[in-house]
């Protein structure tokens, strides 16, 4: 009688390591490993050749994620990072973050891809740190890592005084800029993909609640072209982009500009070939309300 009980007893507790495992491993999913988050020590801020900050965690994102994966050693370089620019103004910030290619047609909100929504992500947090938005532009790129182990680069470069031989993009609400992807090519027909149909449905509704304010329309070209032609397609598009505002109904002042080629914010070649992506960025449209 007691082997049998004794038996009934191992059974019940089998039975109960059983169950217990299933309650917690299948039922709560509690049992899968935690991976380490592990990242290369390679984030760095740079002026020019000269490097201010180096040795940090790269920041991480999830595929298809805007929001950074935010780690002690991530704030302990946005809390330096801040406190350079707040100690000289004579510096602002440039971010550029990268996506990749399976990313590429991912277009949050304003911005055309999902890197320039990165960087604004990042420059939100240096914002909350109190650093002023127009201190800080943004540029991106496609990334050849799959794992996207080293997603942004931070660099200082003049506010003002001998301007950088490329011009920097803000990329915020009142001073935001689309590609060429809104124009068919060496056509001035604005045809709006859907993040510029969001920001001026948007631009509409801020100038009815400030009537005062004004937006100037510029744009800009490669150098591809005579630069008088670059000029006069700059200013045809600007104007197209123009009527596409007047015929959501802003009456708001509105003007135009073109910078043609002038004003790149990317090679146009690179050690005399062709270079499509930085003359993709170049061919552009900058709206500014002021």
């Amino acid at each position: 009688m007691r082997t049998f009980a004794f038996i009934v007893f191992l059974l019940f507790c089998g039975y109960s390591l059983v169950a217990r495992w299933y309650f917690v491993c299948q039922v709560r999913q509690l049992c899968t490993e935690v991976q380490e988050d592990v990242r290369l020590q390679t984030l760095s801020l740079k002026e020019g050749d000269k490097m201010i900050l180096e040795g940090y965690d790269q920041f991480a994102f999830a595929p298809d994620s805007i929001q950074p994966r935010l780690n002690a050693d991530n704030h302990n370089f946005l809390d330096t990072l801040a406190t350079i620019l707040e100690a000289d103004s004579s510096k602002s910030l440039s971010i550029t973050a990268f996506f990749r290619e399976s990313e590429k047609d991912l277009q949050p909100g304003f911005f055309e891809n999902i890197g320039l929504a990165r960087a604004d992500a990042l420059r939100k947090l240096l914002v909350e740190r109190g650093i002023a938005e127009n201190r800080i532009s943004l540029d991106h790129g496609i990334s050849e890592d799959l794992d996207l182990q080293e997603p942004v680069l931070f660099e200082l470069y003049p506010t003002s005084g001998i301007p950088d031989e490329f011009d920097k993009v803000q990329f915020s609400f009142t001073n935001m800029t689309f590609s060429d992807a809104n124009f068919e090519f060496d056509k001035a027909d604005f045809r709006p993909t859907p993040p510029c149909v969001l920001y001026a449905d948007s631009v509409k509704t801020y100038l009815d609640l400030n009537p005062g304010k004004t937006l100037t329309i510029i744009g800009h070209t490669d150098s591809k072209g005579l630069p008088k032609y670059n000029k006069d397609l700059g200013i045809r598009r600007a104007k197209s982009a123009m009527e596409y505002f007047r015929e959501l109904g802003v009456t708001t002042e509105i003007k135009v500009d073109s910078k043609g080629e002038t004003e790149p914010v990317a090679p146009n070649q690179i050690k005399g070939k062709d270079n499509p992506s930085g003359r993709q960025k170049n061919r552009r449209v900058n709206f500014v309300i002021q």
